[in-house]
């Protein structure tokens, strides 16, 4: 606290010297001065530097680039008035003032002139036309000011005797007298304070309804930490309690898909493990399918062993039995991945919902631990349990099954598949149409490798049956563009390229003949990895499964026709028998994870958690609260407090106060935008807003002009000195 000019010019000038040295560098740090005083009004000052154009002393080679930035980061602000001060004694259109006024306000509403050194310029010559606003005009005119000179303020002249010297000026001197009203220092302030009032009028009933707003949102959290004791164990033992239950709601939510948020971008929780059960399971489940030059090497294999020296007349069920257990086998294998899958995404939305518990870190951590200890040990019943699945299937080979075709079946399906395979190869010469079955899945497909002489890549609409894969031109299916049979289709993935935003999979035929007129293959493309596997499971549905890269696909040449019919034989037993079993087991695994994993989890959560918790026996260290917490819980309160205090101010202001409307509009293309700084800033500070920029925070009387009357007669007036000023402007004296 100071009452001293002289003591704050002392200050002013040491903290300089500290920061910049003695040598005329130069600090975009501002030194905040605030001036006390009930004779006049409130109203800030930001005294900002003039546009140094040769560096001097210790200041740098781009001194005037770098002022010229600290001058931009005051005024772009909307909220703030320019002062633009231009000296008498010099040419108006070359200032520099103007020049970056018009660079963030071209269209000048925030800009006031202000001409200084009035009593400096020469014998018959005025500022008149200027200060009519006639000569260069601007938007909001000009005021014309006569501060104390360099010799006054080192004879410590009185700032009353200033001002009346002043107000003497202007009513003597015969240019000004007839708008001697309308200049000097205490007609700039009071112009200034009438644009704060006009501002505060105009922004008021937004300011309220926000404040409003935001006590609005605080009031219930608020009250909760009002009522709050963080020493009292009643109260922890509540809020304990209150916190378990909400994460067993939360929890369960976030599985059952019936949450307060539902997340538009990303799977996740319950739905993430449908996804799991029935696209991605389903999906590995095919890609354990045998390659079929493999399989029938095998079964032919397992056929001779089984006969040995002997020539067998009949298929022997040992062969089909030894194949089956082999291919149940392998099951264990997708099955244990499948309650990987689902045990990580249970574990992501524990940690989703323990979130909100970071509060309380020590009881977030002995939670989470807990947790996790549980769905590790249910995890592993789980296995448990599926590997008891797969050996009882492993125990009895089920032959009397209903869906079963058995041994005559199998024999007369070998000619069946020969009398298709004819009549597909009429039917795509378009001789006998093929039937359609059950419409599988319909939706937009892109073929990416047809008609690229045509304009690329198109859409279609496609409809997948159980043994077709037809398209049209749109979603009415109206006009058919083609229909292509499923027998001996399978597909392939497509590795997405890096300039693509497409995922692709390719269709074709394993006889290696063309799927559609002269092409081999057929590449389809959709928009999402989601989609593709949704089409992928749709495809297994429809009997078309994934290419196996381990084979040619291409059967053994056998010698021994016999033999033949009876690897044949087996093939297709093997095939229906598995069909059973992947049945089962599709349907087998999601209902045992369920219960033995997700609904356990959620049972523990609700019922056990808080009793492992309580038998800690830590209940109150568990409570205590982060530091962040604390903080939090102050800050809330403390900003609720200001809330109501501030809409309590606001409801005692009066609004019927009088207004200055903004002139209107005027030519001002004279002032030029500064050449070297226009193209640096007009992007970013550039403004274009019609509505008034009142809050009076402006640039203030430059230094050498001796502006300092106004600054002494601020109420609450807060002033930002840089911390050296350029060499041509002095340092600031008070």
């Amino acid at each position: 606290m100071f009452t001293d000019f002289g003591e704050i010019r002392a200050e002013i000038e040491s903290e300089t010297d500290r920061l910049t040295g003695t040598k005329k560098n130069i600090s975009p740090v501002p030194i905040h001065l605030q001036i006390h005083s009930p004779h006049v009004l409130d109203l800030t000052l930001v005294d900002l530097p003039g546009i140094t154009k040769v560096p001097v002393g210790d200041q740098p080679a781009d001194i005037e680039y770098q002022v010229r930035d600290m001058v931009m980061q005051y005024i772009c602000k909307e909220n703030c008035l320019i002062l633009a001060v231009t000296p008498a004694n010099t040419d108006l259109a070359n200032s520099d003032a103007l020049k970056l006024a018009k660079d963030v306000d071209p269209q000048g509403q925030r800009t006031i002139g202000v001409i200084t050194k009035l009593d400096l310029m020469d014998k018959g010559t005025d500022a008149r036309e200027i200060l009519e606003n006639r000569l260069l005009p601007l938007r909001r005119g000009y005021v014309g000011v006569v501060n104390r000179s360099q010799k006054d303020i080192d004879g410590r002249k009185d700032i009353n005797a200033a001002l009346q010297a002043e107000k003497n000026f202007f009513r003597s001197h015969p240019a000004y007298s007839h708008m001697a009203t309308r200049m000097g220092t205490p007609y700039l302030q009071k112009m200034l304070n009438q644009q704060l009032t006009s501002h505060i009028r105009e922004k008021l009933p937004a300011f309220r309804s926000h404040l409003h707003s935001q006590l609005l949102s605080l009031n219930r959290e608020a009250e909760e930490y009002r009522k709050y004791v963080p020493d009292d164990p009643t109260q922890r033992t509540k809020t304990l309690l209150q916190l378990v239950q909400r994460l067993a709601v939360d929890f369960e939510k976030l599985i059952e898909g019936s949450g307060d948020k539902v997340d538009t971008e990303y799977l996740s929780g319950g739905a993430k493990i449908n996804r799991i059960f029935h696209e991605q399971f389903p999906h590995e489940l095919v890609k354990l399918e045998s390659d079929e030059r493999d399989l029938r090497r095998e079964i032919m294999f397992a056929i001779r062993n089984i006969h040995g020296v002997r020539t067998g007349l009949f298929t022997p069920d040992l062969a089909f039995e030894a194949i089956v257990k082999k291919q149940i086998s392998r099951l264990s294998e997708p099955c244990m991945k499948l309650v990987d899958l689902v045990s990580q995404e249970l574990i992501t939305s524990l940690y989703q919902c323990i979130d909100k518990l970071a509060s309380f870190p020590k009881l977030r951590n002995e939670t989470e631990k807990i947790v996790n200890t549980e769905i590790q040990e249910q995890e592993n019943k789980c296995r448990e349990q599926i590997l008891l699945l797969i050996e009882v299937q492993l125990a009895y080979i089920n032959t009397k099954h209903e869906d079963f075709v058995g041994f005559t079946c199998a024999q007369q399906m070998i000619c069946q598949n020969k009398e298709k395979i004819a009549a597909n190869l009429i039917g795509n010469q378009g001789l006998t149409p093929l039937s359609s079955l059950i419409v599988i899945r319909k939706g937009w497909l892109t073929i990416n490798n047809i008609g690229i002489m045509k304009g690329g890549a198109r859409e279609y609409w496609f409809v997948l049956s159980a043994e077709s894969l037809s398209w049209f031109r749109d979603d009415e299916e109206k006009e058919k563009k083609y229909m292509l049979p499923l027998d001996n289709v399978k597909y392939r993935d497509i590795e997405k390229s890096f300039m693509s935003s497409k995922f692709s999979f390719a269709l074709f035929n394993t006889e290696l003949r063309n799927v559609y007129k002269d092409y081999r293959h057929l590449e389809l493309a959709c928009g999402s990895q989601e989609e593709l596997d949704s089409w992928r499971s749709s495809l297994l549905r429809a009997g078309v499964y994934p290419e196996n890269t381990t084979g040619n696909g291409t059967p053994d040449i056998f010698t021994d026709p016999q033999l033949e019919r009876q690897v044949e034989t087996i093939r297709n037993l093997v095939d229906s028998y598995m069909s059973i079993i992947y049945k089962t087991v599709r349907d087998l695994m999601p209902k045992t994870i369920m219960h033995l994993i997700i609904n356990s989890v959620k049972e523990f959560i609700g019922s056990e958690l808080l009793a492992q918790l309580y038998a800690l026996g830590e209940c109150s260290s568990l409570m205590e609260e982060s530091a962040q917490q604390q903080q939090h819980r102050e800050h809330v309160l403390q900003t609720h407090a200001a809330l109501k205090e501030a809409l309590s101010v606001i409801a005692e202001i009066s609004t019927a106060t009088c207004t200055t409307p903004l002139p209107p509009p005027i030519d001002s293309s004279w002032v030029l935008p500064h050449c070297p700084n226009h193209q640096r800033k007009k992007s970013s500070c550039r403004s274009t807003s019609r509505t008034p920029a009142p809050i009076p925070t402006a640039p203030g009387p430059k230094s050498e002009d001796g502006d300092h009357n106004l600054n002494r007669q601020q109420h609450r007036f807060t002033r930002c000195v840089p911390r050296r000023q350029p060499p041509a402007v002095p340092k600031v004296k008070l």
